[in-house]
């Protein structure tokens, strides 16, 4: 699987993605570098929509084969939807991570420390 990073995403150090380009807020999910080490994602465990998430903190979790992993909030604010068709078919989340397997979108109130995809790139060892 290659790991494909884009370009105009923010990256947070824990592997989740931040896309700030949609009209409804910031679409977050998680990286394919993640997805790759996690290998096959069995279940999801996203924050409810209405919730207050604040960057840093754990806000769900992922379980696949090989372990269990803690999902952060990237960004601080309200979840505004939650992707259902992620939490009944979880392998979207490995068959298109920045696709049909985004995880959750927020109102975003303050963001955490952040990465271009450049940096994160380097961070990772991998490339663009």
């Amino acid at each position: 699987m290659s790991n494909n990073i884009l370009t105009d995403y923010r990256y947070s150090a824990e592997h989740e993605w931040v896309d700030t380009s949609g009209s409804d807020g910031a679409r977050i999910g998680i990286t394919s570098v993640a997805t790759d080490a996690l290998g096959d994602i069995v279940y999801v465990d996203l924050p409810e929509t209405g919730a207050e998430i604040t960057a840093g903190e754990v806000c769900g979790e992922v379980e696949s084969t090989k372990s269990v992993s803690d999902l952060y909030a990237p960004v601080s604010g309200k979840v505004t939807a939650v992707n259902d068709a992620v939490v009944d078919d979880p392998s979207l989340v490995n068959n298109d991570p920045y696709g049909e397997g985004w995880l959750f979108t927020v109102e975003v109130s303050s963001e955490g420390p952040l990465m271009s995809a450049d940096e994160y790139a380097k961070t990772n060892g991998v490339e663009l």
